[in-house]
């Protein structure tokens, strides 16, 4: 597969004809080549979105709504062409790429639906005959920047957002997965979407720094959303707050299910294996950590490790039907191999599972954690999730918001006062009760507290990030000044 950047609604070579490779984890294949983005090109991309604002700003609401359904259409008739690349460039299972349409398509749908509550009100004033009011109206370009691991609806969301509020958008695509990236935006304009609200850039890794220096900088981009790990996210906040720029930041997680004493076990080990192994644990809410009263831990444990060792694994790019696949790099697993053996050195216990073999490993528990080992309080984004045992509630409450984090959490329990009593006092942008900690919905707002970021996406939340909220007066004909 070969992509191009595209401009002004027009694929094109980066300068130069520069490309950059992405290859498979396992085999090493190349899977897709991209164009590598110039800083001139990054440039090109802005100048062409400010100049296509002026116009796009100016649509009603009825044919930004139009676009965006029929995109909506479009994309789920690209279902077969996602599952394929992003077996290909991200090593995603079937199950993993359709539930990236489903959730794009809807995304699309909803954010369509937001063109007609952009809304201002009626403000009382102390002025006679005077009329007080605010406006929402479009801020310019976006920034948007997203991963590759839920690549679908996370590039929908950085885009369909900012351009239902009358925005334009550079997208810069992940090198992981640019062919998956490269089919959203190219069902936008399919669509009808018009030249230059979205441009698409690549960049090679290497060149990734000044890409996004130079775009931050640039006068035509007035905000930057971006989706990713924590360490960058501060990177692109201080270099934003330097040129004054609003940010949105979707980072980090490692996300706790809490089982109460008096929960349903096998209700909880379903959204536990759920939420731990779908696409190899590698979605920012996965859950990383099963925080379990230690009056019920050992038949948990017993339970949960029985599932887990029932997934099956293989490679879909081979056809492979499963539910562990490879991650998206060797490195990965080396990472995750030198967590487990910290914590094994310090007293936990291997459950089911092993070692990683390069992108390749087996779903893996780890039970006994305790502070002090690594696997307790780094983020894992792997097929391996952890065990910790709590004295009662209010313990296992303590332990939920002893992280840096705090994106996504769950609690289960019958009680339901006691289960509610729970969830609201865990430090987590959201959390669900007796469910697992990987749910999106797109008319739920949805982001972090704490190292896991702030602003939020989806419902109408989106309204406030990416317009600016105007106060307009209208006075009476005639003033009365003091002096």
């Amino acid at each position: 597969m070969k992509t191009r950047l595209i401009i002004d609604n027009n694929p094109q070579d980066a300068t130069g004809g520069a490309t950059f490779e992405r290859r498979h984890p396992v085999t090493g294949d190349i899977v897709t080549r991209a164009a590598a983005a110039s800083v001139a090109d990054a440039t090109a991309a802005a100048e062409s979105a400010e100049a296509a604002f002026t116009g796009w700003s100016q649509t009603g609401p009825t044919e930004r709504r139009k676009i965006l359904l029929k995109a909506a259409d479009i994309l789920e008739s690209k279902t077969p062409d996602f599952i394929s690349a992003m077996a290909s460039e991200v090593g995603a299972s079937e199950l993993w790429a359709g539930f990236n349409v489903m959730l794009a398509a809807n995304l699309f749908r909803e954010a369509a639906g937001i063109a007609t509550q952009i809304q201002g009100e009626t403000i009382p004033t102390d002025t006679p005959g005077a009329l007080s009011m605010t406006l929402r109206q479009p801020v310019g370009v976006i920034f948007s920047m997203v991963p590759w691991n839920g690549p679908v609806v996370l590039a929908a969301r950085a885009i369909a957002y900012p351009v239902v509020c009358g925005n334009c958008v550079v997208f810069r695509a992940s090198e992981m997965s640019p062919m998956t990236h490269i089919l959203v935006v190219e069902a936008l304009h399919e669509a009808g979407l018009p030249p230059g609200v979205v441009n698409v850039i690549t960049s090679a890794p290497e060149s990734a720094g000044e890409i996004v220096d130079a775009l931050i900088a640039h006068p035509a981009i007035r905000r930057i959303n971006f989706t990713g790990s924590t360490r960058v996210g501060r990177i692109i906040g201080e270099k934003a707050g330097r040129h004054l720029k609003r940010v949105i930041l979707e980072l980090g997680g490692k996300a706790p299910v809490v089982v109460l004493a008096d929960a349903d076990i096998d209700e909880a080990v379903k959204a536990a294996v759920f939420g731990s192994f779908l696409y190899q644990g590698q979605i920012c809410m996965s859950t990383e950590r099963i925080i379990v009263d230690e009056q019920l831990a050992d038949v948990f444990v017993e339970k949960f490790a029985a599932a887990a060792r029932d997934l099956p694994a293989g490679d879909p790019a081979q056809g492979a039907a499963c539910v562990i696949g490879p991650m998206i790099a060797g490195e990965a697993g080396q990472r995750l191999n030198e967590l487990m053996q910290d914590a094994l050195d310090k007293g936990a216990k291997l459950v089911t599972g092993g070692p990683a073999n390069g992108a390749e490993m087996p779903a893996t528990i780890i039970d006994h954690v305790v502070p002090g080992m690594r696997l307790y309080d780094e983020e894992i984004f792997g097929p391996l999730t952890i065990v910790i045992r709590a004295k009662d509630s209010t313990d296992a409450v303590r332990i939920a918001n002893d992280t840096a984090f705090g994106l996504s959490a769950a609690v289960f329990g019958r009680d339901i006062n006691r289960t509610i009593d729970a969830a609201l006092k865990i430090q987590s942008g959201s959390v669900h009760i007796n469910g697992p900690t990987v749910q999106n919905e797109a008319q739920a707002p949805y982001g972090g507290t704490k190292d896991s970021g702030y602003g939020r996406f989806d419902g109408r939340a989106v309204i406030d990030e990416f317009t600016e909220l105007k106060w307009l007066t209208i006075g009476p004909s005639v003033h009365q000044y003091p002096f």
